[in-house]
Parts: C-alpha cells; sequence; structure tokens
C-alpha cells in the first residue's frame, strides 16, 4: 500500500487534524515507512507459536461463581450522603 500527499490530506480531515500543506508529503512518508513494517510482520512464520497475553506467564486467580442477593444494604447505604428505602437518592441533571 501507498499513501500519498492527497490520502494524507484526506486521513487528515477525516480524523479532524490541522496538518500544514508543508507536512504532508513528509507525514506520507513516514506512513509508507510504517506500513512497510507492518507488511514485514506479515512474513513472520508464526505457526505453532502460542498466544499471549503477557510477555512473563501468569496464571490467572479463579473463585466460585456463584449468585447473591449481597445481604449488605445497610452496610453499603452507611457512607451515601442521602438514600431512601436502600437507594441512593442523587440530584436531577435532567429536565
Amino acid at each position: 500500500m501507498s499513501v500519498d500527499k492527497d490520502t494524507v490530506r484526506r486521513i487528515a480531515k477525516l480524523a479532524r487534524l490541522a496538518v500544514p500543506e508543508s507536512r504532508l508529503e513528509p507525514m506520507a512518508g513516514e506512513l509508507n515507512g510504517i506500513f512497510q513494517w507492518v507488511e514485514m510482520l506479515g512474513e513472520v512464520n508464526v505457526e505453532g507459536v502460542p498466544a499471549m497475553t503477557s510477555v512473563v506467564a501468569q496464571k490467572l486467580k479463579w473463585r466460585e461463581d456463584k449468585v447473591t442477593d449481597g445481604g449488605k444494604a445497610d452496610e453499603l447505604m452507611v457512607n451515601a450522603p442521602e438514600g431512601t428505602d436502600h437507594f441512593f437518592v442523587v440530584p436531577k441533571v435532567v429536565e
């Protein structure tokens, strides 16, 4: 894929970026360089390489998933500035 300064101008307009005319040509060159690197990554053989979520092997902590009603409504409402029937009362923001 090759990017010219007209394409950079269009992308900048779509992204609502103010790019001066003098920067369009250099930016096209920079974007073309980035696209070349991305194409090179596509050539790497990753067959048999497991997917990674982190560079350090980690095991997630698991807990039993059980449904409860909470049962802590009174404790939660202690810090509320105002509440009614275990509901937080907030100021009206939309009229």
